[in-house]
């Protein structure tokens, strides 16, 4: 891992990368980031079908490439299993950023274990311990990082560029190469180089985070019903990582997280 910092794109110069990939295949994307970044980049993996499938990318590219993950330690039993097998099938010395523990204890100790089922701000609260504070320390080692998101996953993402820059991260770029990929394509390729996934894809979980927050879906179900579903409002199923002030709604402070 350098030191080195790599010049940012200029907002121009952002345009002109995703233009450029607009129709691109997400390889090119990756080379792209690889050559630019080297090992200032890095792909942030939750495990879902799409982060495993650019792990396997990656992989052909650069067998060094970078890929950090968030323990959250309330990720499923099935994803820390695939964990496992993912090291193993590639080799990769996989960055994982744990939440501050003290932080964690308090906002237990003050809220209970699963403070996120009785409101919105209880949700966002837990997320922006667990998940939020975590990404920050993993981001700052990087330039550009690498996501899984694709535009027809949530309405929250429906605008997602392959090359843009980072809003909730300033000075940073952020690179989507399955932004324009279905839910089709990411299987098809998955089941074609037959790459390690998460068991729960098979029981009805299209989309897959902590635990407590996950549930299978239904036939006919939007696929991120099943993150959050106790909550109403579909465009507020975000965990925080990719908007600009995750924490901007919460009014309950705790161990320094939050805004009162």
């Amino acid at each position: 891992m350098s030191d080195l910092r790599v010049a940012a794109l200029s907002a121009a110069e952002a345009a002109e990368a995703n233009d450029r990939f607009a129709k691109s295949e997400p390889q090119e994307v990756l080379k792209w980031g690889l050559e630019r970044y080297g090992s200032r980049i890095a792909l942030s993996s939750a495990f879902g079908a799409e982060d495993v499938a650019l792990v396997d990318m990656l992989w052909r590219l650069d067998r060094k490439s970078r890929v950090f993950t968030l323990d959250t330690l309330r990720l499923p039993t099935e994803t820390y299993q695939l964990m496992d097998l993912i090291k193993a099938r590639y080799g990769t010395n996989l960055e994982t950023y744990y939440p501050n523990l003290d932080t964690v204890a308090a906002m237990v100790k003050e809220n209970g274990f699963n403070l996120f089922y009785r409101a919105v701000d209880f949700r966002k609260l837990c997320c922006g311990v667990r998940k939020v504070e975590p990404v920050e320390r993993a981001l700052k080692t990087v330039d550009a990082w690498i996501t899984g998101l694709r535009r027809d996953q949530a309405t929250t993402r429906a605008n997602v560029g392959k090359v843009e820059l980072d809003e909730a991260h300033p000075g940073l770029v952020k690179l989507n190469p399955l932004a324009d990929w279905s839910s089709d394509q990411v299987w098809e390729y998955v089941r074609a180089y037959d790459i390690p996934y998460n068991e729960l894809h098979d029981k009805n979980y299209p989309s897959i985070g902590c635990g407590p927050c996950t549930r299978a879906v239904l036939a006919g179900e939007d696929p991120r019903a099943g993150r959050w579903w106790w909550e109403s409002d579909p465009n507020a199923k975000e965990c925080g990582l990719h908007v600009s002030d995750p924490l901007k709604d919460v009014h309950i402070t705790i161990g320094g997280i939050g805004k009162s």
